[in-house]
């Protein structure tokens, strides 16, 4: 793919992107309620056609030919990608189109990262479990991804609260009770997904030492333990507020340490391919 046009395609997801995002903002805000319909509309295209966009260039990057390759910056706009999608259907709910616009101000980061410079040459083989197992891993991470989004969201909310902050801004806040449910609902799909990633990982690997996977299994491990703490102090004691939050947080810091550390300790350090 021509240098030129990776970077006009990249700019334009990007703009498309930034564009929906300030038009979901601004369908939430008390002076466009008369317009929050077409603004809502106008958003929901242009996330749709930023999207198809986003996901040529992403897959023509990560499935050259008969190979694949997924590099730091691929793998983040893969979860880019899925937060949009995540963001244009959580939009159909009113209350939920600011924590869309979030969602989307990171997606158009992440389009940034997808490296021209991905080689034919550099793509590896992989048996179709492996593919699979990495998939399953990665739509994991990107529902987590976006729990996190909400998790901050939450805090933030809960911070202007109490210091009596009510301005129009609010407005592009759920309510707490629903952003906590969503955190929630999230945060068990989440979960579900991560199971299956570990469960899929250890399938087909001989031997973690010998394969360099020792760290990623251990951390992933330990954010599924966290998760799993978390859901079921919900589910018995009805855990909610900072604390849910907080450790929300922590399990997401050990996933994105198991994900994106285990690339770059691999990569950098042992100089091995991931996965």
């Amino acid at each position: 793919m021509n240098a030129y046009w990776v970077s006009v395609s990249q700019i334009t997801i990007l703009s498309l992107y930034l564009l929906a995002a300030a038009a979901f903002a601004m369908s939430r805000l008390p002076r466009f309620e008369h317009q929050s319909r077409p603004y809502f509309f106008v958003a929901a295209i242009l996330v749709a056609i930023g999207a198809v966009l986003h996901e040529q260039h992403l897959f023509a990057l990560i499935l050259p030919g008969d190979g694949f390759h997924l590099s730091i910056g691929s793998a983040a706009s893969m979860i880019g990608l899925e937060l949009a999608l995540i963001a244009l259907f959580a939009s159909f709910e009113p209350t939920l189109r600011g924590m869309s616009a979030g969602m989307l101000l990171l997606s158009a980061a992440t389009s940034l990262l997808m490296s021209p410079s991905v080689e034919q040459a550099d793509a590896v083989a992989m048996a179709w479990q492996v593919r699979a197992h990495i998939l399953v891993a990665m739509l994991s991470y990107g529902l987590l991804t976006v729990g996190a989004i909400v998790a901050v969201f939450a805090v933030i909310q809960e911070r202007r609260l109490h210091s009596a902050r009510i301005t129009s801004a609010n407005w592009l806040f759920a309510p707490l009770e629903t952003t906590e449910k969503l955190l929630f609902g999230v945060a068990a799909a989440g979960f579900a997904g991560l199971t299956l990633s570990i469960a899929s990982g250890l399938s087909f690997v001989e031997d973690l030492v010998q394969q360099s996977l020792a760290h990623k299994f251990a951390l992933s491990l330990l954010a599924w333990i966290i998760f799993g703490i978390l859901l079921a102090g919900r589910f018995f004691a009805g855990w909610r507020g900072t604390r849910a939050v907080k450790l929300y947080l922590w399990g997401f810091a050990a996933l994105c340490l198991a994900y994106f550390g285990s690339r770059v300790i691999l990569q950098e350090i042992f100089n091995k391919s991931w996965g």
